[in-house]
């Protein structure tokens, strides 16, 4: 099964996705994670090739068995039916979870205080996260917002069918 997650910085989706990956067989996928890597490693501009690394690792996983937990802001629809042909071309499951936090003060306060569990990972900024390129996401998804709770509460309290690790 392909999980892929979305939503803007600070929605709580990479503590959810991590939330949902301790599940037995899950393999967690952050395109910021290789994007950042790639930028420690010299590559000056990343554009399209964090995702690109990202499908195929997933691909790779999925055929191994393992459930992947994509997780990326996802914000086009571009990445969006890619990260769905990923699971078709291994015909396996997709579910698509967009992330929220409908609190726009709660959000704000969220990318003021993050705090990066990646190495040099550049946070963006409230003003960069509000005039971010956002996409309406008209596929057929779930939505969780995150807003007034932790995100670690909010993996407990949301069920997604067949993801038992939201639970």
């Amino acid at each position: 099964m392909l999980l892929i997650f979305g939503g803007l910085p600070a929605s709580g989706k990479s503590t959810i996705s991590k939330g949902v990956a301790t599940e037995p067989n899950a393999v967690h996928v952050r395109v910021d994670t290789i994007e950042q890597t790639l930028k420690n490693e010299g590559f000056n501009k990343v554009y399209s090739e964090g995702y690109a690394i990202a499908y195929v690792i997933a691909a790779d996983n999925l055929s191994l068995g393992s459930t992947v937990v994509a997780d990326s802001v996802n914000s086009i629809k571009i990445t969006r039916d890619a990260w769905r042909l990923v699971g078709e071309s291994v015909g396996v499951p997709v579910i698509e979870i967009e992330i929220v936090c409908s609190d726009q003060e709660e959000h704000k306060r969220r990318i003021e205080t993050r705090i990066s569990n990646i190495e040099r990972l550049a946070q963006p900024t409230w003003e960069e996260v509000l005039t971010q390129e956002y996409e309406p996401w008209i596929q057929e998804k779930y939505v969780i917002d995150s807003a007034g709770e932790s995100p670690e509460k909010t993996v407990r309290k949301n069920a997604v069918p067949d993801c038992t690790g939201i639970n």
